[in-house]
Order: structure tokens, then sequence, then C-alpha cells
């Protein structure tokens, strides 16, 4: 078994572990397992992922891929002056990169209680393993950040001079203490509140509130500065006492800018006193996040779908009973299969505030107000971003063995399969998400802009058709994560993403003649229902084969 350069590493703090509790022998097998297993790991965050099930990946082959994101890092250390500015800018895009794969990657791993059963028989303390799986992901974490970091962390060395390197390298590791240890407590917090299925449920929301807020916290950092002076001048004001990027940015200033006051030295200290703080109360509740973890082996109510809103929409907006079927039966899996709400859902809520992340920006750089009377209102398209995710992830499921049963189904074919599940995508996912951002754009823009919305709408259909179209296709649920191809978005994903812009185009093309618009809606209203007969007109493939559609 591999003995890794890390475990040497911590064989030097070995009595640190003791003094805290901590069985270092037991501790540095299990890790030397975990590291071990890691190899046949494949991530969810920037992977690269093989098609073949037999193949093996793990989280440092994603690498190569922040060692290239890290090389925009580089402007913010060049400048010598305005570390508050510039630091504070990088690590909000340093925190927001790690923290994403802290929540796609690694809480399954924290939340793990498979090791248990075979650990629990052993003679190994809670503690031990508790800081076993803390260290594990910690790991990796400070990997990826000096992989991420690493450019900058170079050129900071030959251009700022070792002093700042120093603090850079430091604040790089409190920063990953800080996030590892707040996403522990978070999810202690909600242990010791909700118990079995709905705690599942509920970690799910808790990641999708945690990535849209990192997008929002991300937007907010450069807006703690007066930027009307081209040097950026850092306005102290007491709700940056609570904004953690600007409290790794102070020890900067302090030390290598010159910067002089009670509020620079007591951001500095904040970012060293909260961090270490935060990580002795996390390794004093250990054995109650331990405790804690065993209600997620309780069994809940999750999986029975007692809502009759599914049956009475699929009688509604389904052609015949195979349709409604699969109507149905897509509904429930994107309600119940929880691997299929992490990877989708936050891209609900980042396709919900996207809209107005430009619309603000777009405020922030022309004027103090909004123009009610600009075509901004057309940034809604960016909702679409969802159905360009969805689409792609309905093919994959954690039970994708059950996909047998499409063998047992009498179908002439797979085309009311694809439209079932398109109609439940559109309704349960889209629909609502669309319904409110239009509600938030006609308080913006007024009661003028309700012609656009409704091309808009009309919009959406046609668009997933057309991503069901270009993205590689497969019956939905019926293979595993591990086989999602990265190559395979790269290339419809960038040919969609065209798509989308260009229909956002073509809508602001049309506005701008008297009565474009309601022409426009004409041809929407008639390309709808062509793309819909056209798509499924083939009936494809008999279920069991190579599922493509229009085969």
């Amino acid at each position: 078994m591999n003995d890794f350069w890390v475990l040497k590493l911590l064989d030097r703090l070995q009595g640190g572990f003791r003094r805290a509790g901590v069985d270092y022998k037991m501790l540095r097998s299990i890790l030397q397992v975990k590291l071990t297993m890691d190899g046949r790991r494949t991530p969810t965050v920037l992977g690269t992922q093989k098609g073949s099930q037999g193949s093996e990946g793990s989280p440092l082959r994603v690498q190569w891929i922040y060692l290239l994101l890290g090389l925009m890092l580089i402007l913010f250390v060049v400048p010598g002056s305005n570390y508050m500015l510039n630091m504070s800018v990088l690590f909000a895009v340093v925190m927001f990169m790690i923290t994403t794969t802290l929540i796609s990657d690694f809480s399954s791993v924290m939340l793990d209680l498979r090791d248990k059963n075979i650990l629990f028989s052993k003679p190994v303390d809670r503690r031990t393993l508790n800081m076993a799986k803390s260290l594990h992901v910690l790991i990796y974490l400070v990997t990826l950040t000096l992989t991420f970091t690493g450019p900058s962390l170079l050129v900071a060395l030959f251009k700022q001079g070792v002093l700042f390197f120093l603090v850079y390298a430091v604040e790089i590791l409190l920063m990953d203490c800080f996030i590892l240890v707040i996403t522990a407590l978070l999810y202690l917090l909600i242990l010791r509140v909700f118990d079995g299925e709905k705690l599942k449920d509920i970690i799910n929301y808790v990641q999708i509130i945690l990535s849209v807020g990192i997008a929002v916290g991300y937007q907010l950092v450069p807006r703690l500065f007066d930027m009307t002076d081209l040097t950026g001048s850092f306005q102290p004001a007491w709700w940056q006492y609570v904004i953690a990027p600007v409290w790794f940015a102070a020890p900067f200033e302090v030390l290598a800018g010159g910067g002089r006051g009670v509020d620079f030295n007591v951001l500095a200290a904040l970012s060293v006193i909260i961090p270490l703080v935060l990580l002795l109360a996390y390794i004093k509740l250990m054995p109650l996040f331990e405790r804690s973890l065993q209600k997620l082996a309780e069994q809940g109510a999750a999986g029975k779908d007692k809502s009759r809103y599914p049956g009475l929409l699929s009688e509604l907006f389904c052609r015949n009973k195979s349709e409604a079927m699969f109507f149905r039966f897509t509904w429930s899996m994107m309600r119940n299969e929880r691997d299929f709400k992490l990877k989708v859902y936050p891209t609900v809520g980042l396709s919900l505030i996207l809209p107005f992340i430009f619309i603000f920006n777009q405020v922030w750089t022309s004027g103090p107000s909004l123009n009610t009377e600009s075509k901004a209102y057309l940034f809604i398209y960016l909702c679409a971003l969802l159905l360009l995710t969805v689409v792609q992830m309905l093919r994959y499921s954690s039970s994708y063995k059950g996909a047998w049963v499409y063998k047992t189904i009498p179908l002439a074919g797979t085309a009311p399969v694809y439209r079932g599940m398109l109609k439940a995508v559109l309704l349960r996912l889209m629909l609502p998400l669309f319904v409110l951002e239009s509600a938030v754009f006609l308080w913006l823009f007024g009661a003028r802009i309700l012609p656009d919305l409704a091309a808009v709408m009309l919009a959406l259909p046609l668009y997933s058709v057309i991503c069901l179209r270009v993205l590689p296709q497969a019956l939905p649920f019926s293979e595993k994560y591990e086989a999602a191809k990265q190559k395979d978005f790269s290339v419809s994903g960038f040919v969609l993403l065209f798509i989308l812009m260009g229909l956002a185009g073509l809508h602001y093309i049309v506005s701008l003649f008297p009565s474009g618009i309601y022409i426009y809606l004409v041809i929407l209203a008639a390309a709808n229902v062509w793309a819909w007969r056209a798509a499924f007109s083939h009936e494809g493939s008999r279920p069991g084969q190579i599922p493509t559609l229009g085969a």
C-alpha cells in the first residue's frame, strides 16, 4: 500500500493528535486506506470521467484544470498596492471554487456511514474516525487549493517577496480550515434538529443555498470598494466584518501594504482567530457529530409521492397512457433521486439569480437606477440554463440497474418516454422558476413586457427539445453517474449556449419593430408544434437497445 507524502508530514505532528485524544497509529492506517481508495473514485466537479464502467478516477485528475484556472489569479498579486481590493477579490474567487468542490465532491465523504460497519467492529474510537474523515477531506482541499493558487504563489514569491508569499500560504491554509469547519458545523446543526430522510433532503437544500450564496457573495465583494477612484479605496463598514474574503485580505494590507488603523488590525486578527476557534470547537464537537450522523441511517417515508398533482398534470398534458406513465415516473425520480437533486438543484438556484446578477452589474456600471425602458429583461433567457443541465443529467441515476424495466414494458418505441420526460421537467422545474422570475421582472419593468415574457415561455419548450436532440441521448435514469463524459458536454454544451444566445438575440431584433413581438409569438407557437412532432416522429429504438432518439 502506498506511503503517501502527506502521511509522512502528519507523522511529524503525531504528538498533537495524541494530546487531542486521537489514536494516531489507527488514524494513519485509516487515512492510508482512504487515500488509496480515492484513486478509484470519480469526481463530480470538473471531472475527467470515462465512459467505461471499469474506469478509475481521482479528484486529483482535475488538478490540471484548476492549474489553468489559477493563472488568472496572477493578475491580483502582481500590483504592488491596494492589497485590500486585489486580495479580497482573489480570496472570493478561491473560496467560490474550493467551497463548490467541497459541496459537490466531499459532502458524501463527510456524511458517509458505510465504513462504520467495518471499523466499529474493530477497536476504533469515534474521535479517531471523525478526525480521519476531516483530515481526509482537508488533505484534498489543501491539495486542490495549492494547485489552484500555485501559479499566483510562485509569482508572489518573486514579485512581492518572501513576506507576502508566507502570508499568502498561511492564509490559504486558514481559509481551507474555515471552509471545512463551517460546512461541518452547519451539517451538525441540521443533524441536531432533523431526522432520517428529511435530514438528507435538507442537506441537499443547504448545499443549494450555499452554492447560490457563494455566487451572490462573489458579486458583492468588488462592491466593497469605491470604484470611482481608479486606485479603489476601502471604506470600512460594520457589515464588512462578516465578509470572510475581506478578513483574509486584511493581513496583506497590514504587513505588506502599510495599512494602519483599527479596522485593518481587527479584520486581520479575524482571519486567524475565527478559523482556529472554529477548528477547536469542531474537535470538541466531534463525538456529538459522530452520534448525530447515526440519524442518516434512519429510514423515513421518502420515496412515496402522495401528491395527486403528477397524476392530474399527466392527464392534462400527456397524449396517451404511456407518455403519462413516464411523466409520473420522471416526476417521482426527480423528487426522490438524491444524487440527481444534488447535481441539478444548485443549477436551479443559479438559474434563478443569474438574470438578476447581470441586471445588477448593468445598473452598477451604467447608473444609480435601473432603466425600465431598456431591453435588460431579456436576461431572463438565462433561466433556460437549467434545461441544459437537467436534460444532460436525466440519463443518470444511482439506481441505474433498474433500467432493465425498459425491456419489459410493451412499448412501440421510445418517443413516449422522451415526451413524458421533457414535459415533467418543464412543469416540475422550469415552470415554477420561470413564473417566479417573471413576477420579479414584471415588478422591475412593468406590464409592458408581458408579450415578451409570453415569448420566452414559448421559447423554453422549444429549447428543451433542442437540448434533447443536441445532447447525447439515453433512456432516463438508465446510466450510472460515473459514466458521465465531460467531453460529451464540452462541445454540445457550447453549441446549446450559442443557440440560447441566438434565441435571445432574435427576440431582441423582433422587439425593435412595433408589432414584431406578436408576430414572433405566432412563429414560436408554430415552431413548438413542428418541433415536438418532428423530434418524436420516429419511434426510435426498442427499449433495451441502444437508446438513441429518432434512430
